[in-house]
This record gives structure tokens, sequence and C-alpha cells, in this order.
């Protein structure tokens, strides 16, 4: 049986087209290749005059560079005297000076040492006592100084008229001769009540000194002073 081609199914027609189409294409491949050769060369090249110039601007930072000023030189360390522990011995005929020293150290005398004085007795006529064998009175005793309080404190008008009363507390010193003197509050209550119960006190007569071993002397005597409204 013979086979009938169709001359649409050769390809012997085709074949001039084919042959064109792949010349084409290897021209066009070439072309392709021999560019981008070119490229390379370009970009080795102006990698190689960006490198001169870097190495040029190095060059030039470099012959604009100063030098350092050179320090200045250290003095060297002071040397350390080194002792020598060798001692030298003088023999004993070496003549050596002799000196004499006289000192009272070297007489036989006697040293004398005194007792520091004894303090300065306190006059026994000016020492205050607080408590002795009998105690200063008023002349009359308890009851003749209480009716002279009575007769003689004049209650203070400010103290009457702020309802002000209380205990003052005095002291004061009774001497030999029974006089009174430095007279002071202890515990107040109220100006005007302390300054009149300094004024009764001013006012009394001289008391009995107090007596220690049958002797007068000075007393310190704390007395009480009651303001009271009736």
């Amino acid at each position: 049986m013979e086979i009938k081609k169709s001359p649409r199914a050769s390809l012997e027609n085709k074949k001039s087209i084919s042959i064109l189409i792949g010349l084409v294409v290897a021209l066009g491949l070439t072309f392709v290749a021999f560019e981008l050769s070119e490229g390379k060369k370009e970009e080795s090249k102006a990698f190689k005059e960006e490198a001169k110039v870097m190495v040029e601007d190095e060059d030039m930072m470099e012959s604009t560079h100063q030098d350092e000023p050179p320090k200045p030189e250290l003095p060297p360390p002071p040397q350390e005297k080194i002792l020598s522990d060798v001692i030298e011995v003088q023999d004993n005929d070496a003549e050596v000076e002799e000196i004499d020293f006289n000192s009272e150290d070297d007489v036989d005398t006697a040293i004398e040492i005194q007792a520091p004085p004894p303090p300065p007795e306190e006059d026994e006529e000016q020492m205050i006592h607080v408590v002795v064998e009998k105690m200063p009175e008023f002349p009359g005793g308890q009851a003749e100084m209480n009716r002279f309080l009575a007769r003689s404190i004049r209650y203070p008008l400010i103290a009457q008229e702020n309802g002000i009363q209380g205990r003052v507390i005095c002291q004061f010193v009774v001497n030999t001769d029974g006089s009174i003197v430095d007279i002071k509050v202890a515990k107040g209550v109220e100006a005007s009540l302390d300054a009149e119960a300094i004024r009764v006190i001013k006012s009394m007569p001289k008391w009995t000194p107090g007596k220690q071993g049958g002797k007068a002397v000075r007393c310190r005597f704390t007395l009480p002073i009651r303001f009271r409204l009736q």
C-alpha cells in the first residue's frame, strides 16, 4: 500500500524558514554576548579610575597631615642614695674629746617638797545655812507672824477684778542681827501678787536669828504667803 504525503504536512517547505530563524537567534545571542563583554570592560575601567582617585585622595591627605610636636623629655628620676650597711668602728686608741657636765643633780642636796596650801576657809559669819539647830523666828512666833500678814497685806485690785488667788512662795536670808535680805520669789502666781508678797516681807521687823552651836548664824528661810478672795 503506498503512503501518500499531504503537501501541508511536508516539512521541506519550512526548512529554509527554520534556518533563517536559527541564524537570526544566533546573531542575537552573539550581539548580546558582545554587549555584556563591553559592559564589563567599562565597569572594570570605571572601578580602576575610582580606585585611582581614592589613592590620590589618600596621598593628598597624607601630604597635608601635620606631624605631632615632639613630647618634652622628662628629667631622669633622681637616683636613690643607697646607705651602706657597713659601720666603721674606730679603734679604742682613737682620741675622743671629753666634755665635763656640771649639774645640780651631782650635788647631794635635799629636795624639799612643800604641801599645797589649804583652801581658804569660808567666813562662818558669811556662810548661809539652810538647816540649823534653831531656825530663825518672827518676833512672837508663828501666830504673831500670821496676824502681821493679815493686817499688812493689801490685796491688789487688778487681782481682785480678775479673780486671781493662790500661794506665793518666797525665800529670804535672816542675818545674824535678825535683818532680812536677799528676798526673792521661788514660785509665783501673778505679778501683782508676787510684788505684794515681797513688799510685806520687806516691812517685817527684825527676826530672831537662827543659831548653830549656840552661835547666831545666817540662815535661809522659805515663807509661803496665801492670797485668797473672800
